[in-house]
């Protein structure tokens, strides 16, 4: 990629961090990373920062599908990535669209717990979505919340990625797991598991792994990516990250990671 010529076009149907490290904020950092134009649907307002959210102002879902479609009516949107819903509402506005085919290559990441623990989703909300998604990317928190089973290790990870899938996405990586030194994710595609490794980066500069994980797919999915090689980016842009932010200091709590350091080939 030589830099030349128009950027494709990827939205963010998500909540909005005030603390700068996840939700919108970190996707739209990751698609300018990743040379992707990013647009984005704002589905709720979060004062949080790297101790905790301190609270929550969810959008009437109407607002939501508004900013959807003013973005659809004039920019050809070639993936989208949605995160915290925020409401029945906002999910409903959302599924619509899906089913209408205006939100292609849909990566869902079902956003239920802030990195601090505090509660940003319900799960019939995300539930409505995911029979929409092309990928579906939990972490283990978030697996074993849909599951209604407490997922752990890499085999109750396969496990709720299978059992995910069943629910009507086509693909499904729950995200999170360590073993034998490694970051291990785990991908249910076609009934099919795969492991995918990398090595463990020790830090608590984790804020907004997840966001800028699925953002980062829908990024490369943008650029005409098949799907094991936009999460094979996606993967390298994470860990990258960590490693960036390993010995920063911004803010007292987990902070966020390294969304700069990132030169596209």
């Amino acid at each position: 990629m030589n830099g030349v010529g128009t950027p494709p076009v990827a939205m963010t149907i998500a909540g909005s961090d005030s603390g700068g490290g996840a939700g919108i904020q970190a996707d739209l950092k990751t698609f300018a990373a990743l040379r992707v134009f990013g647009t984005s649907a704002i589905t709720a307002i979060t004062a949080q920062n790297t101790r905790g959210v301190l609270d929550v102002h969810p959008l009437p879902g109407a607002v939501v599908g508004a900013q959807i479609d003013a973005v659809h009516d004039d920019m050809q949107v070639a993936a989208v990535k949605v995160g915290m819903l925020g409401g029945d509402g906002v999910a409903a506005e959302v599924a619509a669209r899906a089913r209408d085919g205006l939100l292609p290559q849909l990566v869902l990441d079902p956003v239920l717990y802030a990195t601090s623990g505090h509660r940003l989703g319900a799960l019939a909300v995300v539930e409505r979505v995911l029979p929409f998604a092309l990928l579906v990317t939990p972490n283990r928190d978030e697996a074993s919340a849909l599951v209604g089973a407490p997922v752990r290790g890499p085999d109750e990870m396969a496990a709720a990625a299978r059992e995910i899938a069943s629910g009507g996405a086509r693909h499904v990586v729950v995200t999170g797991g360590e073993a034998d030194g490694h970051a291990v994710d785990v991908l249910c595609s076609g009934g099919e598991i795969r492991f995918l490794r990398s090595p463990w980066v020790r830090t608590d500069n984790d804020h907004g792994t997840g966001c800028t994980f699925s953002a980062a797919v829908a990024a490369r999915l943008a650029h005409g990516d098949d799907l094991a090689a936009a999460l094979a980016v996606a993967k390298k842009y994470v860990a990258t990250g960590l490693r960036g932010a390993r010995d920063w200091k911004v803010g007292a709590g987990r902070g966020p990671i390294d969304h700069f350091g990132w030169s596209v080939s």
